[in-house]
């Protein structure tokens, strides 16, 4: 498998190749587009005013060809007979075309620098070669002459050339090294994410990252450090859970055990085996109970595309919750307020809509004493449909609002487990109303503790 580093080294090798490329193919394209034709003018003018000097002056003229060739140019004279003399370095490739040859002597210029033809990978002011040159007409003592120029650029720009070449070359080795080096500091803490991945891949999640960084890996790690602290937490949630779960199977069949086995007395008066059977029945009945709202929480967990959502009237189904609830408000001598419009309509899951208003009304039945009264209130406002149910009762204390809706709490364990509780009722009525994308909200003060649930407007 290659690190990270090693890709890092091979994308900067093939950066500086491709960047390389691409500076060259663009410099040759600005030079045929725009220097070349500057040049060819620029060398025409140089070669017009050599002509003149050197018609003024034939008997200087091979002297100042010569001086010319020294300062860092090329020159070639050919007469009409077709005999040569050079002047300065020799030309790589003497390719002049015959018809280009007669046209000088005939008294044209050639522009050959300007015509050179254009090439992707071929400069032009570097190919040494006959063709690419300006050709001027040149008269001396009575003979008819071509005289062709063009820049020496081994002369004029060798020791230059080397230079650059130097720095061009060290300018990439040292950013190559820089950027290895720079490689190392971007690697360094991803490697340690790496590592910390591992611990917590085997359950360690008390992981220090340094996040002191500001940039995309400093992001990084600290929402790794988030992460891993919120696994932390989920771990010690299921641990929590799993061992709340263990204990409330574990109280009601060490009853059942325990109440099973002192049935097995034959000399156990009736009434004792009376109280001891109708033990052992709350106690099945509790775990019923505990095992089929497990089953619940579990499937709602999963279940997030799986509601059965359609229209019905609230209204209608708050009216049978009523009635359901209707004998032990009667038995309790607890009043009930009842204000819910006809009209209201609401879309989501009706079976388990059901469960949260049965859970919130019989809730506030059982934790209220005698005598006091129940406010059932829905509307609708501006963020949405809005149900109530609000007691009378003595409130609950106001650090162990933020647990209700834990999975097993119990705001009185010892009394609420004697009545059957599982201490899961808020936990489903909040994960239905969070799967209808409502909210769910308790207050609660000495004068009575109030539910509100806000559903999304029909």
């Amino acid at each position: 498998m290659r690190s990270l580093y090693y890709r890092v080294f091979l994308i900067t090798i093939a950066t500086v190749i491709i960047s390389s490329l691409m500076g060259f193919l663009v410099s040759n394209i600005y030079y045929h587009m725009k220097l070349k034709p500057f040049n060819d003018q620029k060398l025409v003018t140089m070669a017009s005013n050599m002509k003149n000097f050197a018609e003024s002056h034939p008997q200087l003229s091979g002297e100042y060809f010569e001086n010319a060739a020294s300062l860092g140019y090329e020159l070639l004279l050919i007469s009409e007979g077709g005999e040569e003399r050079s002047y300065g370095s020799a030309f790589r490739e003497k390719d002049l075309a015959r018809e280009s040859l007669k046209l000088v002597l005939g008294g044209q210029v050639y522009h050959g620098v300007s015509n050179f033809p254009n090439s992707w990978f071929i400069t032009g002011f570097f190919d040494n070669r006959l063709s690419n040159t300006i050709g001027m007409p040149l008269t001396l003592n009575g003979g008819k002459y071509a005289l062709f120029m063009r820049p020496d650029v081994l002369l004029q720009f060798g020791e230059l050339r080397n230079f650059f070449a130097m720095i061009g070359g060290l300018t990439i080795a040292f950013s190559v090294l820089a950027m290895l080096i720079s490689t190392t500091y971007l690697v360094k803490p991803i490697t340690r994410l790496t590592e910390a991945t591992k611990r917590i891949a085997q359950g360690t999640y008390d992981i220090q990252i340094p996040v002191r960084r500001r940039d995309e890996i400093g992001q990084l790690a600290a929402h790794f450090m988030s992460m891993s602290k919120e696994l932390e937490r989920a771990d010690l949630a299921r641990q929590e859970f799993v061992a709340n779960v263990s204990h409330e199977i574990q109280s009601p069949l060490t009853s059942i055990q325990g109440f099973a086995k002192a049935l097995t007395n034959k000399a156990l008066p009736k009434e004792e085996y009376e109280h001891y059977v109708k033990i052992i029945n709350e106690e099945s009945h509790h775990l019923s109970l505990l095992s089929k709202q497990l089953l619940l929480l579990s499937s709602l967990d999963q279940t997030a595309d799986g509601l059965q959502k359609k229209a019905f009237n609230l209204r209608s189904q708050l009216r049978q919750v009523v009635q359901v609830m209707q004998w032990q408000m009667a038995d309790r001598e607890i009043a009930l307020r009842f204000e819910v419009p006809e009209e209201i309509q609401v879309n989501g899951d009706e079976v388990l809509l059901y469960q949260v208003w049965m859970n919130l009304l019989s809730n506030a039945v059982k934790h209220i004493p005698e005598g006091r009264s129940i406010d059932l209130r829905a509307g609708l406002r501006q963020e949405g449909l809005v149900i109530t149910v609000s007691d009378t009762g003595d409130g609950i204390p106001e650090d162990q609002l933020p647990l209700l809706f834990d999975r097993f709490y119990r705001v009185d364990p010892a009394r609420e487990r004697a009545s059957g509780s599982t201490g899961l009722g808020l936990a489903i009525v909040k994960k239905i109303i969070l799967l209808h994308e409502g909210n769910i909200e308790v207050s609660s003060s000495k004068d009575g503790t109030t539910f509100t649930v806000t559903l999304p407007k029909l």
